[in-house]
């Protein structure tokens, strides 16, 4: 059984894996920016940092500052993906 992570640990670890997208090497041979594997693991690195925080909103407790720091994050994740893929 998965243990449970605190909502908090949640917005650290979608950071790093924004982080994490942002600094994958873009590939210098073939297409570039363009390749689909480079594309690929973003996108996916990406969709694993929106799945972190997806539900913390619906949680019950949930302060409106994390609330507000699950928009700033679907923000950066949003930015991040026109940043890197165009």
């Amino acid at each position: 059984m998965s243990k449970l992570i605190p909502a908090a640990d949640r917005l650290v670890r979608a950071r790093k894996l924004i982080q994490q997208a942002r600094d994958l090497p873009v590939p210098t041979e073939g297409l570039g920016k363009n390749d689909f594997s480079y594309i690929a693991n973003v996108r996916d690195l990406l969709r694993q940092a929106k799945d972190l925080v997806k539900l913390i909103p619906q949680r019950a407790g949930v302060s409106a500052e994390m609330k507000e720091e699950v928009k700033k994050i679907f923000a950066e994740i949003e930015a991040a993906e026109k940043d890197i893929l165009s």
